[in-house]
């Protein structure tokens, strides 16, 4: 996906700091897949909400084939 959105249930959320820098890994899963294959994005934690938790619905923003933002 060039630019747009995607609908995702958040299935676990891993930090990761990258040189003090801190990243958050986020798997998720496409409400429509039918095999329900688990899917994987890093974000910075500013581009997420602060109470994001595994099992909310939420919608990935895209740009240029990379999650750059996590709206609920």
């Amino acid at each position: 996906m060039l630019k747009g959105t995607r609908q995702a249930v958040i299935h676990r959320i891993q930090p990761v700091s990258i040189h003090g820098q801190v990243s958050l890994d986020i798997f998720w899963q496409d409400p429509d897949d039918p095999e329900q294959e688990l899917r994987h994005a890093r974000v910075g934690d500013d581009a997420v909400p602060r109470n994001l938790q595994p099992g909310d619905k939420v919608t990935l923003h895209y740009l240029m084939g990379m999650v750059t933002r996590i709206t609920t």
